[in-house]
């Protein structure tokens, strides 16, 4: 039975996975338009940050949409097989759950926040044009 249900769900996200990448491409938001000077310095405060995903993931690609809207060069990495990423998730975050965005301050510091709707809440707070 437990192979039974495993090839429904592989076959189901085999099917799924295209199409949901296809959607999260035709709806890709514009983003917000800043002066050189403004995105440089956006730019440079997001090399602190990188975001652990699965690519067909609906919570991914809700952050990565925010992302986009938000005009932010974000590192992204694929969680999802066994490898350098996953490990470095589990090892940092202490679970393997995405999506999951690693905050680095100026002193070396790491933050593993999880959950789609705070890490859109803190990107909003931290880069939406009435904080630049």
């Amino acid at each position: 039975m437990k192979i039974i249900i495993r090839t429904f769900f592989k076959t189901l996200r085999w099917v799924l996975g295209p199409v949901m990448v296809l959607r999260e491409y035709l709806t890709r938001p514009t983003g917000l338009v800043r002066s050189p000077a403004e995105q440089a310095r956006v730019d440079q405060q997001c090399e602190g940050l990188a975001l652990y995903q699965y690519r067909t993931c609906p919570f991914c690609i809700k952050v990565r949409q925010e992302m986009r809207r938000l005009s932010l060069n974000v590192a992204q990495h694929d969680a999802q097989p066994d490898g350098p990423h996953r490990a470095s998730l589990l090892a940092g975050g202490g679970q393997a759950k995405v999506p999951c965005l690693k905050i680095t301050d100026e002193t070396g510091q790491s933050q593993w926040m999880y959950e789609s709707s705070a890490i859109n809440a803190y990107l909003n707070n931290r880069f939406s044009r009435q904080s630049t």
